[in-house]
C-alpha cells in the first residue's frame, strides 16, 4: 500500500524512471505527464540511481530523531502509575505531573489496553471494548436521572476466591450454605453525574421505589430540588410495579424506558456501574461482605466530590451543582 501522502504509487515511480532513464525523455515533460513537480521527478531519479529499483519502494515518513518526545524514564513512570492506580489519564497526570494528553499518547504508544477491557483486580485483559458515537447530556441537574441495579455475589465471612484462590474455595463452597447476592441500586443525574447507591437485599418493585425516594432526598440535599424524568431499563420492578410508579408520581416526575436490548441508552448509570465495580467492589480484596459494604459510602463521597470525571473536563460531579445552605 502506498504512503498516505504519496502522489505516485510504486508502479508510477517505476514508470517515471523508465521514461527518464530508458526512454531518455526530458524530465520536465515526464513531470507534466504524471502530474508531479520537476523536483519530484529529480528526487525519484536520484533515488533510482543510488539504490536501483528497490529505492522506489515506500519508506516511513517518521523522522530519524524526535528530540521533543517524552523521555523513556517518564514513559516508564506513566505506565507504572497506570498499573498501580488503574485509573484514566487525568488521575495519572495528577500523580506524575505529565499532561493528560501526553499520558494518553504514551499509553497508546505503549499499547496499554483500556481499563474497560481489564480485570479491575489483576489488570489482565478480559474483555473487548465497545464504543458508541451517540452521546448526549441534559442541560440542567434533575432533568433526567438514570436508575439501574448491579448484582454482586456476597463475600463469605472468611473471604472468597479473590482472597484464597479458586482452588482453595471449591471445597469450602460445597460445605457452606448459599450466601446469595447483594443488589446495588444506583441513581445518576445525567447533567452533573452526581451518583447515589445503596446495597439492598433484592430488586423488587417496593425496594426500588423506596430507593428512588431516598435517592431524590440525597439529590435534594446537594441542590437538585426536583427530578423531572426517571430513565430505567425494562426490568419487572420498574415496568410492572405499582409501588415504583407511585414513587415516580410522588416526585412529580415522568418515567421513561430504554429500548429493549439496548442498555447503552441508559449509559450514564451503566458506566457508573462499571466504575463502581472497578474502583470499589473489586479494587481490593475484601475478607467479608460487611467490609465491602462499609467501603461503599466513603467511595461514593470520593466519587462525587474528588474523583476526576473526563466528561466534566476533569472535575468531580459536585462542581456542576450549586452549593446548598
Amino acid at each position: 500500500m502506498s504512503h498516505a501522502n504519496a502522489r505516485l504509487t510504486f508502479h508510477g515511480r517505476c514508470l517515471l524512471v523508465r521514461r527518464v532513464r530508458i526512454e531518455r525523455r526530458p524530465k520536465a515533460h515526464v513531470a507534466k505527464e504524471l502530474g508531479v513537480s520537476r523536483k519530484c521527478v529529480h528526487g525519484w531519479v536520484a533515488r533510482y540511481d543510488a539504490e536501483g529499483w528497490a529505492g522506489l519502494r515506500d519508506r516511513s515518513s517518521r523522522p530519524h530523531s524526535t528530540p521533543s518526545r517524552t523521555p523513556a524514564p517518564t514513559e516508564d513512570a506513566v505506565v507504572a502509575a497506570r498499573g498501580r492506580l488503574r485509573c484514566g489519564p487525568d488521575g495519572i497526570a495528577a500523580e506524575t505531573g505529565v499532561p493528560a494528553r501526553t499520558v494518553s499518547r504514551i499509553l497508546r504508544r505503549r499499547r496499554v489496553p483500556p481499563l474497560a477491557a481489564c480485570d479491575p483486580l489483576t489488570g489482565q485483559v478480559i474483555r473487548a471494548s465497545r464504543h458508541s458515537a451517540a452521546r448526549y447530556e441534559r442541560e440542567r441537574p434533575g432533568e433526567l436521572v438514570h436508575l439501574d441495579v448491579k448484582k454482586l455475589g456476597r463475600i463469605p465471612p472468611d473471604g472468597g476466591w479473590r482472597a484464597h484462590g479458586r482452588a482453595a474455595t471449591v471445597a469450602a463452597k460445597a460445605r457452606r450454605p448459599r450466601i446469595g447476592y447483594d443488589y446495588v441500586h444506583a441513581a445518576v443525574d445525567d447533567h452533573s453525574r452526581l451518583a447515589y447507591a445503596e446495597i439492598l437485599p433484592d430488586e423488587k418493585g417496593a425496594t426500588a421505589a423506596a430507593f428512588l425516594l431516598r435517592a431524590a432526598a440525597h439529590f435534594a440535599a446537594h441542590g437538585i430540588a426536583r427530578i423531572e424524568r426517571v430513565l430505567t431499563d425494562n426490568a419487572f420492578a420498574y415496568r410492572q410495579s405499582a409501588a415504583f410508579k407511585d414513587a415516580v408520581a410522588a416526585l412529580g416526575a415522568t418515567q421513561k424506558f430504554i429500548k429493549p436490548h439496548c442498555p447503552w441508552t441508559n449509559g450514564k448509570v451503566e458506566r457508573f456501574n462499571r466504575t463502581l465495580a472497578t474502583e470499589w467492589a473489586y479494587q481490593q480484596v475484601f475478607t467479608s461482605n460487611d467490609e465491602r459494604a462499609d467501603a461503599l459510602e466513603p467511595w461514593l463521597t470520593i466519587y462525587n466530590t474528588r474523583r476526576r470525571h473526563s466528561a466534566l473536563g476533569g472535575l468531580p460531579p459536585i462542581s456542576r451543582l450549586s452549593p446548598t445552605s
